[in-house]
């Protein structure tokens, strides 16, 4: 059978999708939802690196204004007496004297990479500078907790692609942007033929089987998805949208534990403060509704929004207004069931650099750790292998 590019690119953005998922040529069955009491974990990627100095600012200190003489922020909004907060981020100065908002500095792993790619893999897979894992750490979360799973749903990422931190040895999680264009595409005629075709290349027989396995599963993420309408207004930003997305699968019985976000770029190398000033304005409004949505549904208790970015910045910006690629940064976990609240660790020492980076102190693979085992309640060492102790903040 011959296939029109335009029908072929159609194929390609289902069978993203579909084709890295095995358990799709299982029959679906949707009736293991989650309980209301679970616990959900999203996560949100700053795209680009993210500087985290002008994002949590230290306030007191002159190095820092001495090395960002046009780039510093002079107005941030206080939230210790040495640290404030980026004032395009007023909703997380709230969070945070709400006592819910959490702040670990700091954070990276040993011999840092400063190339976006390969941070983002070691981000993502939650591997040594120096290996390479073709496994995310949610994906090998799928692969230990979901061993009997027959839902493709357990973890969800709205993107039109798969980040490799979704992606199993066994299971893998599920990639869309729109759950109503997924849907409609899903519904063409020609893709409903997938159902009746057969051919005798067991590679090409896969992707046709796995492709209709996604249409049965495109339908049950759009009717969950506009299962419970939301009064909340959500921001018309993409990230917005998405949030919205997220929210209404979340009311709904859908069974996902895990959804994942991106918002960027955060490589801020030329004219910084506009760039970095949009990006948070909309991550404030975006999360300013999500919160409030979860809270008017008695669910805030119930979610953890993580962010992370794959590096930070520069301590010194540079002669084009910009930062240019660094090392260590921080985190921030939003819920309404923190068990430690705040800033939980130092500032970054401005004094005590590596050639004009900041030097981590606190590894990430142990924040990851800290949410398997106390908010996913999975076995962070058979997940990532890691024997050196979590934190207690959740």
């Amino acid at each position: 059978m011959l296939i029109k590019r335009r029908d072929f690119l159609k194929i390609s953005s289902l069978a993203t999708a579909s084709m890295l998922m095995p358990n799709f040529l299982k029959a679906m069955t949707f009736d293991e939802a989650l309980a209301p009491s679970q616990n959900i974990l999203i996560v949100l990627q700053f795209t680009g690196g993210n500087d985290g100095l002008n994002t949590i600012i230290p306030a007191k200190n002159d190095i820092y204004f001495r090395e960002r003489k046009t780039l510093a922020i002079q107005d941030s909004l206080a939230l210790t007496d040495e640290a404030g907060i980026n004032p395009s981020l007023s909703y997380f100065k709230e969070l945070f004297d709400n006592g819910e908002l959490s702040v670990m500095n700091n954070v990276g792993y040993p011999n840092p990479d400063k190339s976006h790619f390969r941070s983002m893999d070691i981000w993502q897979s939650a591997s040594r500078s120096d290996e390479f894992l073709e496994t995310g750490w949610l994906g090998r979360f799928l692969d230990e907790e979901c061993y009997r799973c027959e839902h493709p749903t357990q973890a969800l990422e709205v993107d039109d692609m798969l980040s490799l931190a979704l992606k199993g040895e066994n299971n893998k999680a599920f990639a869309f942007k729109d759950p109503k264009r997924l849907y409609q595409t899903s519904q063409e005629k020609y893709f409903k033929s997938l159902y009746d075709h057969h051919h005798d290349d067991e590679t090409v027989s896969y992707l046709y089987q796995t492709l209709g396995s996604t249409i049965n599963n495109a339908g049950y993420i759009f009717d969950k998805s506009k299962a419970k309408k939301t009064e909340q207004v959500y921001p018309n930003s993409q990230l917005g949208k998405d949030f919205k997305t997220v929210a209404s699968l979340i009311k709904s019985d859908i069974n996902t534990q895990v959804y994942y976000l991106s918002v960027g770029s955060f490589d801020t190398h030329v004219n910084q403060s506009d760039r970095q000033s949009k990006l948070f304005s909309d991550i404030n409004e975006a999360v300013k509704s999500f919160v409030a949505d979860m809270k008017s549904n008695g669910l805030f208790n119930n979610i953890l929004l993580m962010t992370f970015s794959e590096f930070g910045r520069r301590v010194a910006q540079n002669a084009s207004n910009g930062t240019d690629h660094g090392t260590a940064n921080q985190m921030f976990f939003v819920s309404g069931n923190l068990k430690k609240k705040g800033i939980l660790n130092s500032l970054p020492d401005l004094q005590n650099l590596n050639e004009g980076d900041l030097i981590y102190t606190e590894d990430f693979r142990k924040v990851y750790a800290t949410i398997l085992k106390n908010w996913l309640k999975a076995d962070s060492s058979k997940v990532l292998g890691w024997k050196n102790g979590i934190y207690d903040f959740i």
